[in-house]
């Protein structure tokens, strides 16, 4: 393992720094907690996306599934989150880290309804807020997407259901 080639070429470095404070809203507020976009793919150039997962309400989270181009991390920040890591449902709690690499199966939800907090991270830095708002505005309109349109937007997203 090396280091990469260098990206930037410059001599004395740049102000290129972007803070984030802790109070800033989330850009996601959904009806089990809210998503922040820490940092998106296309803010770090595609190298990666973080994003801060905080579930509030009803038992929420995705089934089983795999990508074939991100790999994905979850770190909890607080609470208890399910974590599935291909063979089985971990209990997972503040400190505890989980990476699934491309084609590794995975999920989490957090079943008990109380509140959790989690990072995802997603490397490299796909455009995954128009999946998670995505599913958000499906949610909200009430609307029925047909078998095929679901199909098109997993396809998209680079999620696929086992």
């Amino acid at each position: 393992m090396s280091y990469p080639d260098a990206r930037y070429l410059g001599d004395g470095g740049e102000i290129s720094a972007v803070y984030r404070p802790a109070d800033h809203e989330p850009e996601l507020p959904m009806r089990s907690g809210a998503a922040s976009y820490l940092a998106t793919g296309g803010s770090t150039n595609g190298q990666f996306g973080l994003y801060r997962w905080d579930m509030s309400g009803p038992p929420s989270g995705p089934d089983p599934h795999f990508h074939r181009t991100i790999s994905e991390s979850f770190f909890i920040l607080a609470g208890t989150v399910r974590l599935y890591n291909g063979t089985r449902w971990i209990d997972a709690t503040q400190g505890d880290f989980l990476f699934v690499p491309e084609g590794g199966l995975h999920a989490f939800r957090n079943e008990s309804g109380e509140p959790a907090s989690m990072l995802l991270l997603f490397a490299p830095g796909a455009p995954r807020e128009g999946y998670f708002e995505g599913l958000v505005d499906v949610a909200a309109s009430g609307r029925q997407p047909s078998d095929e349109e679901w199909a098109e937007f997993y396809l998209r997203h680079d999620t696929y259901w086992v």
